[in-house]
């Protein structure tokens, strides 16, 4: 029998936080997600208070407030940095990692059976002194299962942040205490459905007749029962698969009006797209750019709109992404308009060095690679930010608020912790 880990970071967002500022220890904290519109991460002490996720904080604010509630504004610099970290021990310390999410990844202890728990328990005390942050581990024959392994570990105090399920008979006491819901990949419209057919719990899903369980929700249902019956079905997954299309978009701090405004914001986008592009050594054959305003203000006037401009030639290079940007952007702006959000996406996607010019335009040349290569370089080293394209600007009076931003402690030299 195969044994997977799940390991988790504990309510990781804020881990971070309290990992430089010990005072926020056993105290409410919630982080609020980009513009502080919403709460997308929540300490235990401020899920007791019934605070939920997606709580908005403008309709909250004094009662939080009341309550002794502190507020953080996303810092996805340090959440980044730290998960960075984590993730490289996890890949010294077991033989295949599979990155699911920021907080999460699998991991094959095969081989292990029956020395998992200790191993897992080894791993955790590493991680939390390594780092600070501390993790929840599930261990389990498949990844359904593994999922199932680690809630149940964070919910039981005395697994003390290990639970395997290894056995049948563990397996079937937490899957009786779940919901169908509550299965990793069951949704709230396909459990209506299975509740139907009077599948209400984990278990009953995973005693329910496979063929019955593809006519209803088809194979992907199918497979989440065979994974809950132990059947792994799921393979972990280390390579990166190269990017089909690059997003960037935010919500702005404030309304914008202004064309220039709005080109300064569409760049600055373009800029950060472009370095993922890079980061994969792929390029880019299609900008496309879209624009909306506020659709929950209904007083105001609403207008939504895209444009997408395909290069001669696939990319790499910001200018050239940049360019073609504001080309789309020119198009589609219109003035009388409060524009809210703004965003670009990067598709028809190739590997770089198989990008071939024409008879009018050419692929980017060892110039342009160079000064790319640099620019890069510089805002890895000395952080984000530290050389950027004119046409991004300096004051950036539309860009997100973050009111309660902590400092980027491990990646911006002028903000490292003070003692």
């Amino acid at each position: 029998m195969t044994c997977l880990g799940l390991v988790d970071c504990n309510n990781f967002y804020v881990s971070c936080e309290r990992l430089f500022d010990p005072g926020l220890r056993h105290r409410p904290v919630v982080v609020l997600s980009n513009n502080d519109g919403c709460a997308v991460a929540r300490s235990d002490e401020a899920k007791r208070l019934g605070i939920r996720m997606g709580d908005p904080w403008h309709l909250h604010r004094a009662e939080w407030q009341r309550k002794g509630v502190v507020i953080r504004s996303s810092n996805y610099a340090l959440y980044g940095d730290l998960s960075q970290r984590v993730i490289s021990i996890l890949r010294r310390l077991a033989p295949s990692v599979e990155v699911y999410s920021i907080d999460e990844a699998f991991i094959d202890l095969a081989g292990l059976e029956g020395r998992e728990e200790g191993i897992a328990r080894e791993m955790r005390a590493t991680i939390l002194q390594w780092t600070g942050i501390p993790v929840s581990f599930g261990l389990a024959p498949t990844k359904t299962l593994a999922k199932v392994a680690n809630r149940a570990a964070k919910k039981d105090a005395g697994s003390q942040g290990v639970k395997s399920l290894m056995s049948r008979e563990k397996q079937s006491d937490a899957l009786a205490k779940l919901e169908v819901e509550e299965v990793w990949g069951v949704a709230t419209r396909l459990g209506r459905r299975l509740r139907a057919l009077g599948i209400t719990t984990a278990v009953d899903l995973r005693e329910a007749q496979p063929d019955l369980l593809r006519r209803e929700g088809g194979v992907v249902v199918e497979r989440i029962g065979r994974e809950l019956d132990g059947e792994r079905c799921l393979m972990l997954d280390e390579g990166s698969k190269p990017a089909r299309s690059i997003m960037a978009s935010r919500s702005f701090g404030r309304p914008v009006t202004a064309q220039r405004e709005l080109e300064e914001a569409v760049a600055s986008f373009v800029s950060r797209a472009a370095e993922k592009l890079r980061r994969q050594n792929l390029a880019a054959g299609t900008v496309l750019v879209f624009v909306h305003t506020n659709p929950f203000k209904t007083t105001e006037r609403q207008y939504s709109a895209s444009d997408v401009v395909r290069l001669p030639v696939a990319s790499a290079d910001t200018s050239k992404l940049i360019h073609a940007a504001f080309c789309a952007v020119r198009r589609i702006y219109k003035q009388g308009y409060r524009y809210t959000k703004a965003g670009v996406m990067l598709d028809a996607i190739e590997p770089a060095d198989g990008v071939q010019g024409d008879l009018w335009a050419s692929a980017d040349d060892w110039k342009g690679k160079t000064l790319m290569r640099t620019v890069d370089r510089l805002n890895r080293v000395w952080g984000r930010g530290t050389m950027v394209m004119a046409a991004c600007g300096v004051n950036k009076r539309w860009a997100m608020r973050s009111e309660h931003l902590s400092p980027r402690y491990t990646t911006r030299w002028e903000e490292l912790l003070r003692v």
